[in-house]
């Protein structure tokens, strides 16, 4: 797949005036995080209020650990998603039962196959591939070796430690669909820097301006 224009996601936003800083500065989708142990947790109700905050053709992304479907669809009658995010070990079947489209998230473990997951999770848009760090579920800061990426027949969004400063190396070596960033656009953990966030997105697209036609 060729790709023009790398798509960005700022994810565990909280507060509405983050997502309006993110969709004016270019951001293409924004994430509120639904999983409890996450310092990126939000209510129901937050969520509600930092979606609505987005202009049109921004995408609103849940990210969900594991939820019960029945909670899962609890929160989705409250919050309008456009898409949504598994971190989990939530199985295909699960992920497209909810009518809405979903990304699988995979860490980056030693033996992760990810031809193999990519025909598994064949319904979803994409794969977003994570640094894989025991006990966590991403926003870990931690990079992985983009090199292991194999040519996927689905688009592929990059995530794990990136920040304005290596994003556009990111760019550059893997040409992913999209790339996504959460604790690299923060001044303490869960605590987001409206500075960082428009730098982050300056700095994918100085690098997209880059790329040859």
């Amino acid at each position: 797949m060729t790709v023009e224009r790398t798509r960005v996601k700022i994810c565990g936003l909280r507060e509405p005036e983050h997502a309006r800083v993110a969709a004016e500065a270019g951001a293409d989708a924004v994430g509120v995080v639904f999983h409890k142990p996450s310092p990126r947790y939000v209510e129901p109700a937050a969520a509600a209020a930092v979606v609505a905050a987005l202009p049109p053709y921004v995408t609103a992304v849940g990210l969900f650990v594991n939820e019960p479907a029945d909670s899962l669809r609890a929160i989705l009658a409250r919050v309008r998603l456009d898409l949504l995010q598994f971190q989990g070990d939530e199985e295909p079947d699960f992920c497209a039962s909810f009518g809405i489209p979903f990304v699988r998230a995979v860490p980056m473990e030693e033996g992760a196959d990810l031809v193999e997951l990519s025909l598994r999770f064949s319904r979803a848009r994409a794969l977003l591939l994570d640094a894989h760090v025991p006990g966590e579920r991403g926003g870990t800061g931690r990079t992985f070796d983009w090199s292991r990426i194999p040519k996927l027949p689905m688009p592929v969004i990059l995530s794990g430690g990136l920040t304005a400063e290596n994003v556009g190396q990111a760019v550059r070596e893997v040409r992913p669909w999209a790339v996504d960033v959460s604790s690299g656009v923060e001044r303490s953990r869960g605590v987001k820097d409206p500075g960082k966030i428009v730098e982050f997105i300056r700095s994918v697209r100085r690098e997209d301006a880059r790329q040859p036609a």
